[in-house]
């Protein structure tokens, strides 16, 4: 029965209370008609007994209590689904959005996902080369991980996120299929200008689905973009067997779109004003990363988001590193000296890393050779510290040495020109050659073996000028006499 409700009981916000109803479900799709004939949509957010609160997509103006018919759909949230999305940009409810007209549709699914045994779960193993030596190197992307990356006002996210969706791709393995689904949030003309330039200029496109949600897009469509885009990427990886990266950007738009939600049904705020329920939901979009069994497939995220003030111990940042496999934390500091990107190394990790790297995946020394860089860089942190309180003349030749290759280390091996994709192998052997600034006996964290096969301080890599090679073998020899 085609049953339809005349009328509202009262609009808040973007809510519209609906009574007498029955029979309707949680998350079911409404479509609600107004009285000069336009058709709008929401979703039944909350149930109290006979009475319905449903959020309305587009925006509740121009709604009249009387004069409104509202009808129950009895299905959730829907999103349609063919290989035809790869190619494409959708706004935040999945609607084409590029001129191209409607795809062909295969398959419907719920955006919220479907339900996941953990028991079907398979260990995340290999890795995902994004050509950027500081997360390739140091906290490696894994297949099926999510790891997020912290960043702050005015620093480069942006900027990070096009270079990870342009140079992204897996170990070569024939037969495996890779695609990126891109989902921005709250994001404003110009930027979302520059996202879709840069994918056509640097021809990924085809290997790229966008989801789009504007700044002056309603909040709540800001809701739905994140289950849409990991709606397509379940898709592409367990029907169709691709290993898909989802790129969320910023995530703390989309958590002060749900306080903005929470606060208009009159929910009682926790800290700093965020739901209480902050962390579910978090978890909710996060879990859907990972690897199953009898799928060849697999959903990488790499969520953005920027930390208000720099606090890493806001809510937003801090609910995401307890869901998370580690982060990665761009530092103002590096900014402020011209490296990019500024990846800070000592907060930075990658939980997941130790069993997709090694030998059958990366190089069997790249475990050590972190090991080694982070131990190293670290002890440069600690030079550095005492130099401010005693001046670097007064450090003695070992501290020396150190503030030398951490200067190296932060021009050569963070800093890269975001047109510039390195290889794991020429990023583990820029890592060697950095090394060999330092005298062979304070690399205490590589074996010996390691060290008699690739300490040289006359290995040249690619990626110096010949000045330059010269300046950091002269120094390796100084530090050898």
């Amino acid at each position: 029965m085609d049953l339809q409700y005349i009328g509202l009981r009262r609009i808040n916000g973007p809510l519209v209370f609906v009574e007498n109803v029955k029979d309707i479900g949680f998350e079911e799709v409404v479509e609600i008609k107004l009285n000069n004939g336009d058709t709008r949509h929401g979703r039944v957010v909350e149930i109290q007994e006979e009475l319905a609160a449903v959020l309305v997509f587009e925006g509740t103006q121009g709604l009249s209590l009387n004069n409104t018919t509202v009808k129950f759909l009895g299905h959730p949230m829907q999103i349609g689904l063919s290989e035809e999305v790869l190619g494409r940009m959708f706004n935040g409810l999945g609607k084409p959005i590029d001129g191209l007209g409607s795809i062909y549709v295969e398959k419907y699914l719920d955006i919220n996902g479907l339900p996941l045994n953990p028991v079907s779960r398979k260990y995340p193993r290999n890795y995902i080369s994004t050509g950027i030596s500081s997360i390739d190197g140091l906290t490696t992307l894994i297949r099926g991980q999510k790891l997020p990356i912290f960043s702050g006002a005015g620093l480069p996210h942006n900027e990070l996120a096009v270079q990870i969706v342009r140079q992204a791709q897996i170990a070569e393995f024939q037969g495996e299929k890779f695609g990126v689904v891109f989902a921005a949030m709250g994001v404003k003309n110009d930027v979302a200008d520059y996202f879709k330039r840069s994918f056509e200029e640097a021809g990924v496109l085809e290997k790229v689905v966008m989801f789009l949600n504007l700044s002056n897009d309603p909040i709540i469509e800001r809701l739905i973009t994140p289950r849409a885009a990991l709606t397509t990427a379940e898709y592409l990886a367990y029907v169709h067997d691709m290993h898909i990266l989802v790129v969320l950007t910023d995530m703390t738009s989309y958590c002060e779109a749900l306080r903005e939600f929470s606060s208009s049904k009159g929910e009682i705020p926790g800290r700093k004003g965020f739901p209480g329920y902050l962390y579910s939901d978090l978890a909710s979009l996060y879990e859907r990363a990972g690897i199953v069994q009898n799928s060849n497939g697999s959903v990488t995220q790499i969520p953005i988001l920027t930390m208000p003030n720099d606090d890493i111990t806001h809510p937003i940042p801090d609910l995401t590193g307890y869901i998370t496999e580690g982060q990665i934390v761009l530092s103002r500091d590096l900014h402020q000296k011209g490296v990019y990107p500024p990846i800070g190394v000592l907060p930075s990790l990658s939980r997941l890393m130790k069993d997709g790297i090694g030998e059958g995946y990366t190089r069997a020394d790249h475990q050590d050779l972190m090991n080694q860089l982070y131990a190293s860089y670290a002890r440069v942190m600690d030079a550095r510290s005492l130099a401010s309180v005693i001046g670097e003349d007064e450090l003695g030749p070992i501290d020396k040495k150190y503030i030398q290759f951490g200067n190296l280390f932060e021009k050569y091996y963070l800093s890269q020109s975001m047109t510039r994709s390195r290889t794991i192998i020429e990023t583990l052997d820029l890592g060697w050659d950095l090394l060999s600034v330092l005298p062979k006996s304070e690399l205490d964290r590589v074996n010996q073996e390691l060290l008699d096969k690739y300490y040289d301080q006359d290995k040249a890599s690619k990626d110096f000028s010949i000045d330059d090679r010269i300046q950091i073998i002269d120094i390796g020899k100084e530090a050898n006499k």
